[in-house]
């Protein structure tokens, strides 16, 4: 798992949609700190049921973001 890759597409996909970190956070039901460390690349492996619940909001697959 390429963390680089990982935070690049989140980021990518969540400013596509022109939402903030902290409304991500609510929408996918995940601790704010968590996607700031994602996508500051300080956590290199988030959960898959994190990565789930991020990508469903972002409208990808979790393989999109693995990918």
């Amino acid at each position: 798992m390429n963390a680089s890759n990982i935070q690049e597409k989140i980021n990518k996909c969540r400013n596509k949609l022109g939402i903030s970190q902290d409304r991500l956070s609510k929408l996918a039901d995940v601790n704010y700190n968590t996607i700031i460390k994602i996508e500051s690349k300080t956590n290199t492996n988030p959960t898959i049921d994190t990565l789930t619940k991020i990508a469903k909001v972002l409208g990808v697959s979790v393989d999109d973001l693995l990918k």
